[in-house]
């Protein structure tokens, strides 16, 4: 009964979350909310354990939840052939976009620990010979 009462969460969530993209025209997907709603859900220890009742079996049988995906890739390999290699290319720049931005931001917000401190060589303030 637990894992019936899990699945309801998540698809509850889920459904909050679809309706609050619409009804407040937010630009983030309605999954996206639901996902943000069932984090705060989940602090609290009656929600948790059916949503991990329900959850164990799904993710123990997550393969094949890909399986509609390939099928669909193979139902539509014309169009793959055709537009494959720019979906490569969007797909890899990106990719190494996203990195670039996420490493730039984290050295921006990142507090710096004190190995940092000993690792950056020291900068000169004023002029003179090196010792």
């Amino acid at each position: 009964m637990d894992a019936l009462r899990g699945l309801t969460l998540l698809l509850l969530c889920q459904s909050a979350g679809e309706a609050l993209a619409r009804l407040l025209s937010l630009p983030l997907p309605g999954p996206v909310l639901g996902l943000a709603l069932l984090m705060v859900l989940l602090q609290w220890p009656p929600v948790r354990a059916p949503v991990e009742a329900a959850a164990t079996p799904l993710l123990q049988h997550l393969s094949l939840l890909f399986v509609p995906v390939g099928v669909g890739v193979i139902a539509h390999l014309g169009l793959l052939t055709a537009y494959g290699p720019r979906m490569l290319l969007a797909l890899l720049l990106s990719t190494w976009v996203g990195l670039l931005v996420t490493a730039w931001v984290l050295q921006r917000l990142w507090p710096p620990g004190p190995d940092d401190a000993q690792a950056a060589p020291a900068v000169r303030t004023t002029g003179g010979a090196a010792p």
